[in-house]
């Protein structure tokens, strides 16, 4: 039996995440209302909005952390659906990094870098450690390859986990505010090494407060509250002429705290 796979839609017509008509729901609660979402390759998308909107949600829903309701996801042309076959085939191109950095603390660096790609990709340890220790480098961390997370700050601890999660070599990065849990002075060392993947043409959703951010990074700024897509644009159009009364309040108390 074939096994489900990502196509390689580099510069295709196809868009690499697509989300038709998606809800969410538990219980009584609606999560997520009608989402309508398509992510070209490469493209870079920040999502806002106070807390509760749905934008963890949202971005969960497309690796299938989060089961959803209603409507139908596609990534890179596959169908995200109960099946354990393209749940595992969406899983394996998709990398995540949360707002805990979810290390495990009885592996060293190099060891939660590894273990993955061994045991899903099917690399020989060697060829696991050489792709690890150059995604370490490349977040500027290999010297602390042989150490434990508890050992590290927390800034480090989360450029080792977006590290760990380029091992697998995927094809979309979603982050879900990757700098939350993070001391004022560790964010920016995190925050560059985004940049730097965006640079290098990462397909990438971004759940941030950091705005600054937005405005560098994003080819697209989207809002959200209650569980809907309330506006989106360019970052230049989002902050300096939001349409939607939410977004003016959204982006006045934000942009002030900053």
């Amino acid at each position: 039996m074939a096994t489900a796979t990502i196509a390689n839609s580099t510069q295709s017509t196809s868009p690499m995440i697509a989300m038709e008509h998606v809800e969410k729901w538990y219980g009584a609660y609606k999560a997520l209302s009608d989402i309508n979402l398509t992510v070209r390759t490469g493209e870079k998308i920040v999502l806002c909005g106070p807390s509760g909107s749905g934008k963890s949600t949202l971005i969960r829903c497309i690796n299938h952390l989060e089961a959803y309701s209603k409507g139908r996801i596609l990534v890179g042309g596959v169908q995200l659906g109960e099946s354990a076959k393209t749940i595992d085939a969406v899983r394996r191109e998709v990398g995540m990094v949360f707002q805990q950095f979810n290390l495990f603390p009885h592996l060293t660096i190099l060891q939660n870098c590894t273990l993955s790609p061994m045991r899903t990709r099917g690399l020989s340890k060697i060829q696991a450690e050489a792709t690890a220790r150059r995604l370490l480098e490349r977040v500027r961390i290999l010297e602390q390859a042989d150490k434990y997370p508890a050992q590290l700050s927390g800034g480090q601890q989360q450029r080792v986990a977006i590290a760990r999660a380029l091992c697998m070599e995927p094809k979309v990065m979603l982050f879900d505010e990757p700098t939350s849990a993070l001391d004022p002075e560790m964010v920016k060392e995190v925050l560059d090494t985004m940049i730097s993947l965006a640079d290098d043409g990462m397909t990438m959703i971004v759940v941030t407060h950091e705005m600054g951010f937005a405005r560098q990074v994003a080819d697209r700024v989207i809002f959200m509250a209650e569980g809907s897509i309330v506006e989106e644009g360019p970052p230049a159009e989002f902050f300096t002429n939001p349409k939607h009364d939410r977004t003016k309040k959204f982006l006045g108390e934000i942009l002030r705290g900053h």
